[in-house]
């Protein structure tokens, strides 16, 4: 029994150079993507801001001196109402 006296039990095993320096490595690797996922979550959680658009203006112009049939959407010419003259 005095045999097991002498033996200690230790719950970390000893490290080795090498070993240590891997650590080390993966500890920064995992801080780094933390960094990043903290700023993108921050990022995402910010609430969006909304901008109201006003509601598309179709407009169609048979007037005197007017392009007969032309369609107009928001002033840019869109197209053609063919044989129409008036709505």
């Amino acid at each position: 029994m005095s045999s097991l006296k002498d033996l200690r039990w230790s719950p970390v095993a000893p490290q080795h150079p090498q070993s240590e320096a891997a650590r080390r490595l993966v500890a920064m690797g995992l801080r780094r993507a933390s960094a990043v996922l903290a700023r993108l979550s921050r990022r995402l959680a910010r609430p969006v801001v909304r901008v109201e658009q006003p509601e598309p203006q179709l407009e169609f112009y048979a007037e005197a001196g007017a392009p007969e049939g032309a369609l107009y959407l928001d002033g840019k010419l869109v197209g053609w109402v063919s044989g129409i003259t008036r709505l």
